[in-house]
C-alpha cells in the first residue's frame, strides 16, 4: 500500500467532501499518522471510510467523522478541552494539536493502555489518558474549553454541560438508531444554553451512556 497516496485519497475523497473545510483540520490529518493508532491487524484498512475494530467490541470512529467532530469543537491553542471515549488515542492526538491541553477517559484498561503507548510513539506530551466512566466528566479538572464524547449518546449529558466554561462547546451525536444527529451545545452564560444541529450521522454508542438522562432543552 501507497501509505501517502492512501492518506491524500482519504482526505479529498472522504473527508473535504464531506464539508469539512478547515485547512488546520485537513492540514493534522496529513501530518499526525492514522495508521500508527489502528490495531496491527487492520492497517490495510486505516485510511477507508469504515470504523475500525478494537478490543472489547469498541471501534475507531469513520475518518471523516472525527474530522466533522474535530471541526466543528473549534479548538483554539489556549484551551484545555475534555474528550469521552479514547479508543485508539487518535481523536486526542489531533486535539492534542490544536489545544493546549487534553483530558481523555476511557473504561477499558487494555485501550488506555493502547492510547498511551500511541500517544508516546507519536510524541505527543499534553493528552491525559484516564481510566474510568467518563459519563460524568471531570469537574476536579475544569471547567472546559470544549468536550467532544467519541461515540452516540441518548441525549446531552447534564452533567457535562455544567462543566462548560462560559463561551465553551460541547459536541456530541445524540441520539437512537438510524436516525442520530451531531450537536453542538454552547454555554453562553452561567445558566444559558444554544443549541445548534450540525449534521445527521450514525455512531456506535458510548459505554456508560445506555440510560437517557433527564434533561431537556
Amino acid at each position: 500500500m501507497n501509505v501517502e497516496q492512501a492518506r491524500f485519497n482519504m482526505i479529498e475523497q472522504q473527508i473535504r467532501p464531506w464539508d469539512v473545510l478547515d485547512q488546520s483540520v485537513l492540514s493534522l490529518l496529513a501530518i499526525v499518522k492514522r495508521e500508527d493508532f489502528v490495531p496491527a491487524a487492520h492497517r490495510s484498512i486505516a485510511f477507508t471510510d469504515l470504523e475500525i475494530p478494537l478490543s472489547g467490541g469498541q471501534v475507531m470512529l469513520a475518518p471523516r467523522l472525527e474530522a466533522r467532530l474535530l471541526q466543528e469543537l473549534e479548538l483554539h491553542r489556549h484551551e484545555k478541552a475534555l474528550e469521552i471515549g479514547t479508543g485508539s488515542g487518535f481523536m486526542a492526538a489531533l486535539m492534542a494539536h490544536k489545544a493546549q491541553q487534553v483530558v481523555t477517559y476511557e473504561k477499558r484498561p487494555e485501550l488506555v493502555a493502547m492510547a498511551r503507548e500511541n500517544l508516546r510513539h507519536a510524541a505527543v506530551m499534553n493528552v491525559e489518558v484516564r481510566q474510568g466512566d467518563g459519563a460524568n466528566g471531570d469537574a476536579g479538572r475544569g471547567p472546559w474549553d470544549a468536550i467532544v464524547l467519541s461515540g452516540s449518546v441518548p441525549e446531552v449529558p447534564k452533567a457535562l454541560l455544567q462543566q462548560l466554561k462560559v463561551g465553551g462547546r460541547l459536541v456530541a451525536v445524540v441520539g437512537d438508531e438510524p436516525m442520530m444527529r451531531a450537536l453542538r451545545v454552547r454555554r453562553v452564560s452561567e445558566r444559558d444554553f444554544t443549541t445548534e444541529v450540525l449534521f445527521d450521522t450514525v455512531a456506535p454508542r458510548l459505554e456508560g451512556f445506555a440510560q437517557p438522562s433527564s434533561f431537556k432543552f
